[in-house]
């Protein structure tokens, strides 16, 4: 496996004395999708702003790309070009007047020439189907629109990681679906992706990684398709299992699907039920809701 993040112990402490990173060990690999997921208050966000040095542990380390991270000014500005970070609150990270200018500032900074400014802005903004806002008042957008914006404005510096905190949160399923397509493609090319999450179903769909977090440590890193082998770390992460873990287990119970191989999403479970339906299964099933966990056989 070759890692692109490792973090070795990691502590760290805010300055009114609480602790958001306690010992926190994990290594993230290259050109991966990782999701970390856990609890409010788990270090979920304080772990991905040590990935790209915006915080400094108090102890331990945090290296990339092989390398510990070098705080001083030089160090820190050159793995901010390689690694970029889409905060969860847009209005945190614009703070320009238009959507070009707010794009094109991460480019500018590093001193290429305006031909390719206006290229790579071009790329990102198309990528995130802004293209016909450039010009726009950022006041103007809403939230989701305004989301998109800064994850243009971290594409536009063409980076070789790309870090998101919750970036499903306020929006609805279809900017979901879009951004998940956009997360795909960028992976597609090589862009290791790391994002935290409260969503388990979304992660266990998405993810080929997936991290739990608690108390400020990593108490589970494992592929997503082992997700079952894992239930104790899920349950010390305070994490529920998967809505189609949880439909397929009932369904299984009942005759109606295999035991294997296990789906990664409602919709491939439903894509796996015999044609026959469940008309003709030995017991009656009854599914209120699958959201309400009540799918146990």
């Amino acid at each position: 496996m070759s890692v692109l993040f490792e973090l070795r112990d990691v502590a760290h402490q805010y300055p009114d004395g609480r602790s958001g990173l306690q010992a926190c060990s994990m290594s993230l690999r290259r050109a991966g999708r990782h999701a970390i997921l856990g609890p409010n208050g788990s270090g979920k966000t304080t772990l991905l702003q040590h990935l790209n040095g915006l915080l400094r542990p108090v102890a331990g380390a945090v290296y990339f790309d092989g390398a510990g991270i070098d705080y001083g000014r030089r160090g820190l500005q050159a793995v901010r070009q390689q690694v970029g970070m889409v905060f969860q609150n847009p209005d945190r990270q614009l703070f320009s007047a238009h959507v070009y200018e707010d794009v094109s500032f991460g480019p500018l900074n590093l001193g290429l020439d305006e031909a390719t400014v206006r290229q790579r802005v071009a790329q990102a903004l198309e990528a995130v189907d802004m293209a016909a806002h450039a010009d726009r008042p950022v006041h103007e957008l809403s939230f989701g629109q305004k989301k998109r914006v800064c994850i243009a404005g971290v594409l536009a510096m063409q980076p070789r990681a790309l870090l998101l905190d919750e970036p499903m949160a306020g929006l609805d399923m279809p900017m979901q679906t879009e951004l998940a397509a956009l997360l795909d493609r960028l992976h597609a090319q090589g862009v290791t992706v790391v994002l935290s999450s409260h969503d388990m179903d979304f992660a266990y769909r998405w993810a080929d990684d997936i991290h739990l977090m608690a108390a400020g440590r990593c108490v589970g890193s494992f592929a997503a398709t082992a997700l079952a082998q894992n239930t104790d770390a899920l349950a010390a992460a305070a994490q529920p299992l998967p809505t189609a873990m949880r439909l397929h287990t009932a369904l299984a119970g009942r005759g109606v699907l295999p035991a294997h191989p296990l789906p990664r999403s409602v919709e491939d479970v439903l894509a796996a039920l015999p044609p026959s339906g469940l008309g003709h299964t030995s017991t009656p099933l009854t599914v209120a809701s699958p959201i309400a966990g009540k799918l146990a056989p």
